[in-house]
């Protein structure tokens, strides 16, 4: 079995979905180091929270499922997620109470190269960069 350093997953939209896509990361994570490529824990703990918020808002935010793409580039993990929804995310005011609001701004700050770009099928595919600490 080859070791990849790209990963795709499709997820249903339930609670799980984040789950799932965690677990993923983490397995892809594992044979990125196995291929010499290892993923800094700094940029893993990151992608962990970037994947987890985007899929998370993905089953929250649409109708239907979604999915992960994950690459290894030189200096990053690549991070896509798309699913059914052409609306693109829309930072609100975030709540002191725990409630919610942190979410995109946390993306935001914690990522490079961040875009969202409408897919074929009339959905969007959200783009996030996480780097490897020099």
């Amino acid at each position: 079995m080859a070791l990849q350093l790209e990963q795709r997953v499709h997820l249903n939209a339930d609670t799980e979905a984040a789950a799932t896509a965690r677990s993923a990361t983490l397995h892809f994570f594992a044979n990125a180091a196995r291929a010499g490529r290892p993923v800094a824990r700094t940029t893993a703990d990151i992608a962990l929270l970037v994947v987890s918020e985007l899929v998370t808002n993905a089953v929250r935010h649409t109708a239907g499922p979604c999915s992960l793409h994950l690459a290894r580039s030189e200096g990053g993990v690549d991070i896509d997620v798309a699913d059914t929804s052409p609306d693109p995310p829309v930072q609100r005011p975030p709540h002191v109470e725990g409630v919610g609001g942190w979410g995109w701004i946390l993306v935001n700050h914690l990522t490079q190269d961040l875009a969202v770009q409408p897919t074929p099928d009339g959905g969007k595919t959200i783009h996030a960069r996480v780097t490897d600490p020099e």
